[in-house]
């Protein structure tokens, strides 16, 4: 465990490089971290994947004494000690998962001053006396992490974190940070209130993920829209959110008959299941896990490229989060959701039914502001990030909105028809039905009712099914229809409609997205690094997987995408260059670097690219030279005689290395050779060359200077 260290930027900044592997800090790190280590409380609000976590390792590895971080699912913290350990950090977590020797050996480390972060759960810091326990200890700050928990106006409130405050009260002197990603502004005024953080310095640096791309849908045959969004993301792991346990099987099922690794996760199963589907996709052995939002708070994964909603969200706050963990690695993601008028209707039914009348009138609100984003028509992140509060000054380009406005057309007409059709069935039907009358179906139950008589049967047969159905839609947010949802979803009219009917007014419309527009292609992985190799990129991604499978930890505790990506980029071939890559800390450059250079090395090998076709052991060579040896500590470190390091010299400055033979001999062997050059010529032979110098210059290193001139 680390001693108190200088707490000097440079120093942290060093902390930030050798440990984590990055170079510069992300806005408000470097002010956190620094007011945390001089002893002040802070309240952190950063998107999913904008580094919260640093805003307490770093300070962690900076104050004397073990960080204490509550964290409020299991996996949640086993994927951040592994990737703690996997940088060399001493890291533990203590919770229910433990056995009691795990748990009797934690705490011996914990009293043994052998840590510098240990995870916890609520429940264990509040209970068994353990709050005692820590008064022996030197105890660095707590973090509270997803600190929305303790407000009953979050969306995921629990009690457990509720009673956190006694840690301001128990230990007074012991800074404080609380971090969420997910609050509004009462929520985080809740948190501020009952963690006792009135005197904190407040950071929100914002609700934007610029690099998930937002997209919606309206319903029609959902899953096949979900087939054909997952046909072009072949390889690509994602999570896919639907309400209920049992859609959450159907759906996993069907993926699985297409050939797609997929499988369902949900309360209901049995917890050795849901463990089993979990380590799986955090180890790419699953592309798609199917779950209802019991999966994915404790995910740590940050190479999700994609999440799917197949059902409406009950709320904005559960929207964000849920696709906030696409992309945590920076990289592009996407976020699809499918949305269906039906889906509304099941969630305020199910919000109708809650006896607290203010707690009914919260849930509605935030259900109507979940169906404005999703029916939204201008970009879809200025209505997510104004729900936060949070203005942006122009549209983002990144959604499907900006990116493929919908069209509009004149609707007056065929808004008329539907208006009539429902007016002529009675105003006892609901979508499905009229769409079939104004299509002119042939169906037993249109008959049975004579519905085929009515004049307007059959006089929108010339639109689809989909088309007509995103009319009444849109009718419906217009305000020209309602659907009684307790009585069976039935179309009826209101006054609005009567100019409409009458032809006194014109109607503008968008046109329905039903299918994926504008998007042939998935956004690549370039992170604002540029053009990258991309077959280079897959070849190190099966490396990094066959490591963490050795290992038995998943691919990213190795490596994220963002690191292969520069990888497969910038091709570095030696330690010094290798380091230079985002997410390469000294601890797994030692660790897996040479494994990744050797790959890198052998990939441009093969295709030909000057100046790194060199085998392993060439490689080995150069690595030497680059770590600044002189001929004979290369050849010692080699193993090899002092001839056939000079001969690999040699061959690598013919592949085009840098190599300076000044660095590699004595300077007066060095000069008397150049000496003999300048008067004979670099086209003198070597015999030539060797009978103009002394007898202890040796032929090796004639050559080397000599190729060099």
């Amino acid at each position: 465990m680390n001693d108190v260290l200088n707490i000097e930027t440079a120093d942290i900044t060093a902390s930030l490089r050798r440990v984590f592997g990055y170079p510069a800090f992300r806005p408000h790190q470097r002010e956190i971290i620094e007011g945390l280590i001089a002893g002040r409380d802070a309240f952190v609000l950063m998107p999913t994947g904008g580094g919260k976590s640093l805003c307490y390792q770093v300070p962690a590895l900076h104050r004397r004494g073990v960080a204490l971080v509550v964290s409020p699912l299991i996996s949640l913290m086993k994927d951040q000690v592994d990737a703690l350990r996997a940088n060399g950090v001493a890291a533990a977590f203590y919770n229910s998962a433990l056995g009691s020797a795990e748990a009797r050996q934690v705490l011996a480390r914990l009293h043994a001053h052998e840590l510098d972060l240990l995870y916890i759960s609520p429940e264990r810091l509040l209970s068994g006396g353990f709050l005692q326990r820590l008064r022996d200890i030197d105890i660095a700050l707590f973090a509270i992490d997803e600190a929305h928990c303790v407000s009953q106006w979050g969306h995921d409130f629990r009690r457990e974190y509720a009673q956190l405050g006694v840690l301001r009260t128990e230990f007074p002197h012991v800074p404080l940070v609380a971090l969420t990603a997910t609050a509004d502004a009462q929520t985080r005024e809740d948190i501020v209130r009952v963690l006792g953080l009135q005197q904190a310095q407040r950071y929100i640096t914002g609700f934007d993920r610029p690099n998930i791309r937002y997209t919606v849908l309206e319903k029609h045959k959902p899953f096949d829209q979900l087939a054909r969004f997952l046909d072009g993301r072949r390889g690509q792991a994602g999570i896919v959110y639907a309400l209920s346990r049992k859609r959450v099987e159907e759906i996993a099922a069907k993926l699985r008959d297409t050939g797609l690794r997929a499988a369902a996760y949900h309360a209901g199963l049995p917890g050795e299941q849901r463990q089993t589907t979990q380590e799986a996709f955090l180890r790419d052995e699953l592309q798609v896990v199917v779950a209802t939002v019991a999966f994915g708070m404790g995910i740590d994964k940050p190479n999700v490229r994609f999440v799917v909603h197949y059902d409406l969200p009950k709320n904005i706050e559960g929207y964000y989060q849920e696709t906030g963990r696409a992309g945590r690695d920076g990289l592009p993601a996407e976020a699809l959701l499918l949305h269906g008028a039906q889906d509304a209707g099941t969630s305020r039914r199910f919000i109708e039914a809650i006896e607290n009348p203010e707690q009914r009138r919260i849930e509605l609100h935030k259900l109507n502001a979940m169906i404005g984003l999703a029916e939204s028509v201008s970009c879809r992140r200025r209505v997510l990030l104004n729900y936060f509060g949070e203005r942006l000054e122009k549209d983002c380009g990144n959604c499907d909105v900006c990116l493929d406005p919908p069209a509009q057309f004149d609707a007056s007409v065929d808004a008329q028809k539907a208006l009539s059709c429902i007016y002529r069935v009675g105003q006892r039907f609901g979508m499905g039905h009229v769409v079939d009358v104004l299509r002119g179906a042939d169906k037993e139950r249109i008959r049975a009712l004579g519905h085929q008589a009515l004049s307007t049967y059959g006089v929108g047969s010339d639109k689809s099914e989909q088309e007509w159905t995103s009319l009444i839609r849109q009718l419906i947010h217009h305000g020209y229809v309602t659907q009684d949802i307790a009585n069976y979803s039935v179309l009826q009219l209101t006054e609005a409609a009567r100019p409409l009917l009458r032809g006194e007014q014109r109607l503008q419309l968008a046109k329905p997205r039903i299918r994926e527009q504008g998007r042939k292609k998935r956004p690549k992985l370039d992170a604002g690094l540029g053009s990258y190799d991309e077959s280079l990129f897959e070849q190190l991604r099966a490396l990094r997987k066959r490591l963490a499978d050795e290992q038995g930890v998943p691919p990213y505790i190795v490596f994220g995408d963002a690191t292969l990506v520069q990888m497969a980029r910038d091709k570095p071939l030696d330690e010094g260059a290798l380091l230079a890559v985002v997410g390469v800390g000294q601890h797994k450059l030692e660790k897996y670097g040479h494994d990744f250079l050797d790959a890198i090395t052998e990939y441009c090998m093969a295709n030909g690219e000057r100046g790194v076709e060199m085998e392993p052991a060439l490689r080995d060579t150069w690595l030497a030279y680059q770590d600044g040896l002189d001929l004979d500590a290369i050849a010692s470190r080699r193993g090899l005689p002092l001839t056939q390091a000079a001969e690999q010299l040699l061959r690598l400055m013919a592949l085009g290395q840098p190599v300076a033979p000044e660095r590699l001999i004595a300077v007066k062997k060095y000069q008397l050779i150049e000496a003999a050059l300048t008067r004979l010529g670099a086209d003198a032979d070597l015999a030539t060359l060797r009978g103009a110098l002394p007898a202890f210059v040796a032929d090796h290193e004639v050559a080397l200077v000599r190729a060099a001139w």
